[in-house]
């Protein structure tokens, strides 16, 4: 079982229908069974229900980092749309990067559109672990101070 960091970025208000349908593409399944190390997104998210409820659900801590800090991260990915939006090129790569102190990605950014229109991406990073474990504190916000 492979052992990785969910990274997700989307829109308010997204359900926890259309995040968990996310870990359904084909991309993911194909991978087998994963075990999610944590979850991690941009700081902005740290209050969005579909990712607190997958957390909760998963029994799985939450990293989220500012949009300076993930900005700095190199992703295959990078959105114009999203760095207007939030002030990074990308969130759901850079976070999975981040937290999984990973250098390449295991499924790049997918996106998925929910029956309501609204958005998630999400991205798998492998989780390689560190002397400075990323995703051991529930909630941890990282201000890219060390």
């Amino acid at each position: 079982m492979i052992a990785v960091v969910l990274g997700v970025g989307c829109d308010r208000g997204t359900p926890l229908t259309t995040l968990e349908a996310a870990l359904e593409l084909p991309v993911v399944t194909a991978l087998g069974p994963v075990h999610i190390h944590c979850i991690a997104s941009i700081d902005r998210k740290s209050d969005e229900p579909a990712i607190l409820a997958l957390a909760a659900a998963r029994e799985v801590p939450l990293r989220f980092y500012p949009a300076a800090v993930l900005a700095r991260v190199r992703v295959p990915s990078p959105s114009l749309q999203v760095r207007r939006l939030v002030g990074t090129p990308s969130v759901c790569e850079a976070a999975a990067l981040l937290a999984g102190g990973a250098r390449s990605l295991i499924v790049p950014k997918q996106v998925l559109r929910g029956p309501d229109g609204k958005h998630v991406t999400i991205a798998l990073a492998p989780w390689v672990g560190s002397a400075r474990d990323e995703c051991t504190n529930a909630k941890t916000l990282d201000t890219g101070v060390s």
